[in-house]
């Protein structure tokens, strides 16, 4: 490759980052449609090879993609209101015990000052917030009649993501095999081989880890049902959510769930039940899912993931945290070629 063409890759790739960056407020919806089309596309091959058209093999697919995101939506989002609204209604006792019992406990262990924490201040703070709240449903449709364009915003995005889908979804192959034509014929089996590994990589990643994230997420809240702990369902799906991030869910979920056992039991017994239900969690995403579903095929260590998400979410904000770890995982298969290609080297080689 001549100076002149790496300078036209360099120039290139800068631009699109650039171009990146500013368009990152409208890219989400778009980044959410490529991200299910790129988990549907395999299913979407597999009803071709069983001699359906591709329109109709998309028609299933996304059909099937839509109904087990409504499922899912109507039958979680009511449940998890109502957890929300116990633990805002909950939270003046929680801060009595905490007062009487926690607070008493941390001083005389660690010598905090009484006027630390003003315990009659957030009491008050949080029953005066309280009281606001049977107006907030009121106030809704008035704020967002004066805020116009936010909520055309909104639904802009909420219906250009399944429209995004299903146009991906239809035009996959074509997509994929027009951007493989824009590559120099003499890079061919190395773009090819590239672009097997990066497919690797990211169906590991968005798929597996996906199913991994959800199966963790029905663990831990039918753990913490089991246990009797009110909030299982918010915590159980959080700890599920953040557990992308190695170790945070568990960490995370024991830290919520243990709280929420000391103030709704309190006793030390359903602390021991909640770190054996997360535990298990732990144990199962160790020796069974983490294996099965994902491998070593990414290969990011988890001091990566978090510097990725940290640094995706600094430059690009809510967009960039979504592309961090695909990015991450892209340009990890991209450095290990790099490195093969130095160790293969004549500048690696012994010069004698």
């Amino acid at each position: 490759m001549s100076d002149a063409q790496k300078w036209l890759v360099f120039s290139i790739t800068v631009g699109a980052a650039v171009l990146f960056y500013l368009l990152a407020p409208v890219l989400t919806p778009f980044l959410v449609g490529a991200a299910l089309a790129y988990i549907g596309d395999p299913l979407v091959d597999r009803l071709e090879t069983m001699r359906l058209s591709r329109t109709w093999s998309v028609v299933v697919v996304f059909s099937g993609l839509l109904v087990t995101v409504a499922a899912v939506l109507l039958l979680l989002l009511p449940l998890l209101q109502q957890q929300i609204v116990a633990l805002v209604t909950k939270l003046p006792a929680y801060l009595d015990w905490i007062q009487r019992s926690a607070w008493p406990w941390l001083q005389q262990s660690l010598g905090l000052s009484p006027e630390l924490v003003d315990f009659a201040g957030l009491k008050a703070m949080l029953t005066e917030h309280w009281q606001q709240v049977g107006g907030v449903a009121a106030n809704v449709l008035g704020t967002l009649s004066r805020s116009g364009l936010a909520m055309l915003a909104w639904l802009a995005n909420l219906v250009l993501i399944p429209l995004v889908t299903f146009y991906l979804l239809r035009d996959w192959d074509v997509l994929v095999r027009r951007i493989g034509e824009l590559f120099p014929r003499r890079m061919d089996a190395t773009v090819a081989r590239l672009a097997r590994d990066c497919d690797g990589v990211l169906g590991a990643f968005l798929r597996g880890q996906l199913t991994v994230m959800l199966a963790l997420g029905t663990v831990y809240s039918v753990g913490l049902w089991l246990v009797g702990l009110e909030l299982a369902l918010l915590i159980g799906l959080i700890a599920g959510l953040v557990s992308f991030v190695p170790y945070l869910g568990f960490i995370l979920g024991v830290l919520l769930a243990g709280v929420a056992a000391v103030m709704q039991f309190h006793d030390v017994m359903h602390v021991l039940l909640v770190l054996l239900v997360f535990g298990i969690g732990q144990a199962l995403e160790s020796f069974v899912l983490t294996p099965l579903l994902l491998g070593d095929r990414i290969g990011l260590h988890p001091l990566g993931v978090i510097f990725a998400i940290m640094a995706g979410g600094q430059l690009f904000g809510f967009v960039g945290v979504l592309v961090a770890l695909p990015t991450a995982a892209v340009i990890m298969v991209m450095l290990r070629y790099a490195h093969e290609r130095y160790l293969d080297s004549r500048m690696y080689a012994d010069p004698e």
